[in-house]
């Protein structure tokens, strides 16, 4: 019988009680890892904790053959964050993998979110990402190996609306998962991302009111979150070993390998730009370029999520 893709690894999945992180750490175990099932059993806006969700995935591991263990500290707190990476070499004796899934929203628009409501969405997404990651590096530079996997959104990567506390904090990951490539790929440690299109309770408050918004829900329910799981196993097996510093999205059944900012157009003035040259002339040349990519569908064409 062929061997696991993930045998011998030790993962954590933070937010793995629910929805898209309680199916990665099912197929992560599926495909024979040893996984921390971590999550504080919050809601979507971060009140409250209950520490049922995450002993019932593990439940659901072990009763399949799998082994898990259970942990419902926050990754919000740098010492918090810290016991997560711990757990996972006090009971199996090493960590592999990190997926960076944990988050909630505080959605509001910007002019009227508070200090409160964009600090706690930043504190997890992207301060509890950067603990997570932090903590496991250590362990990852000293056994010349690991990967990273975190969760970011098109929310970030193309914008929308009443989002600006995630869409930063998302866009923002992406940019810590790039530097963390960078720094630590003479380590043999690697950092991806991926936006995921999927129906779970982060985006459980659609609206719903026209009949164009019940039809766009209903297309988005169809994208169970099952579908993101096999391209994070893929990224934290070894044969992913060549995939590095890439933004992925999953949409049902596709893949899609993201771009990343490059210039599209560059235009040269030899005698320099004035505020007056860049008007009458620069900004009409680099316009035309956003105006091509925009009727190409290349801009603002997907619906974030």
């Amino acid at each position: 019988m062929a061997q696991k893709m993930m045998e011998g690894k030790i993962v954590v999945v933070t937010g793995s009680g629910g929805g898209i992180g309680r199916d990665m750490a099912l197929a992560l175990a599926a495909e024979g890892a040893k996984v921390v099932v971590n999550d504080i059993g919050t809601s979507t806006n971060g009140e409250g904790t209950d520490d049922g969700p995450a002993h019932k995935v593990v439940a659901e591991i072990k009763a399949a053959g799998g082994e898990a263990v259970a942990n419902t500290d926050s990754v919000s707190e740098s010492a918090s964050a810290a016991r997560i990476v711990e757990c996972a070499v006090d009971s199996f004796g090493k960590i592999d993998g990190v997926v960076n899934n944990a988050g909630i929203l505080r959605d509001r628009f910007f002019h009227k979110m508070s200090l409160d409501e964009w600090d706690a969405v930043i504190k997890v997404h992207l301060y509890g990402s950067y603990y997570m990651s932090r903590a496991a590096a250590t362990h990852f530079k000293e056994q010349e190996s690991g990967a990273f996997v975190h969760m970011t959104s098109t929310s970030g990567l193309i914008g929308n609306f009443g989002q600006a506390n995630y869409s930063a904090a998302k866009l923002a990951l992406t940019a810590l998962s790039k530097s963390i490539a960078l720094d630590m790929q003479k380590f043999n440690v690697r950092s991806n991302c991926i936006a995921p299109f999927a129906w779970s309770r982060m985006i459980g408050s659609i609206p719903t009111d026209t009949p164009e918004q019940q039809a766009r829900v209903a297309k988005i329910q169809q994208m169970t979150p099952n579908k993101i799981a096999p391209l994070a196993v893929y990224l934290l097996s070894d044969a992913a070993k060549d995939v590095n510093a890439q933004v992925f999205a999953v949409r049902n059944n596709e893949i899609f390998l993201m771009s990343q900012p490059r210039p599209v157009r560059g235009i040269h003035r030899s005698e320099g730009w004035t505020p007056q040259s860049i008007a009458e002339h620069g900004m009409p040349a680099l316009q035309s370029s956003f105006f091509e990519l925009e009727r190409s569908g290349d801009v603002f064409s997907w619906d974030p999520i």
